[in-house]
């Protein structure tokens, strides 16, 4: 009757060795080594390393970020919507003064000028009159981008002085200003980062 107690106890002696010796495998003593990768450096050096995780950090904007991330992505999607007006008038401002270079006479310079005026009304008309206002801020100061002329200049070069102040007048009446400038370096130099990454998009620009 003994005898099965002794065997017990031999099953519970082995158990004891065997989670003695797991445990003492899980402690590593100075001279043992672990595999880790590893980086050279440009010296000739090589240091250990390892790959973290990856750990995912949330933030969420201040009222005064959520206002700039708002204006930013409405000039945004005013630049999307206005350059190519913008290209496609500098396109026919440079084919009218090249008609217009070898033509001195009057008439027939306001017959050149009025024919393709036309031609830009057929084409942009309905368009244009979707804009909203700050849409057409935005146009005119990527035409002054694109021809180095304000629309004020424009105008008064094409249809007159009285037709210039006329729609400046118009203009200032809707909170615009035709004889506004464009400064990419300056207080513009938001539009131009997004000019420039619809142009690197789109391929406009070489």
């Amino acid at each position: 009757m003994k005898q099965p107690c002794v065997h017990i106890r031999f099953v519970l002696c082995l158990l004891l060795l065997l989670t003695a010796g797991a445990v003492a495998a899980q402690e590593r003593g100075p001279y043992d080594t672990v595999r880790v990768y590893a980086f050279v450096t440009d010296n000739g050096d090589t240091i250990p390393g390892s790959i973290l995780p990856p750990v995912e950090v949330r933030g969420y904007l201040t009222g005064k970020w959520k206002r700039r991330y708002e204006e930013w992505t409405r000039l945004r999607n005013a630049v999307y919507v206005t350059y190519p007006y913008a290209l496609r008038a500098s396109r026919i401002m440079n084919e009218i003064n090249r008609q217009l270079e070898q033509v001195s006479d009057r008439k027939q310079r306001k017959t050149i000028i009025r024919s393709r005026e036309k031609d830009l009304k057929k084409e942009f008309a309905d368009k244009l009159t979707q804009l909203s206002v700050y849409q057409g801020k935005v146009l005119m100061k990527l035409i002054y981008r694109e021809t180095g002329n304000n629309c004020y200049e424009i105008i008064e070069e094409y249809k007159g002085v009285l037709n210039a102040a006329f729609w400046q007048t118009i203009a200032v009446l809707f909170g615009s200003n035709l004889k506004q400038q464009y400064d990419g370096y300056g207080k513009d130099i938001e539009m131009e980062r997004i000019v420039r990454d619809v142009e690197r998009m789109y391929g406009v620009r070489g």
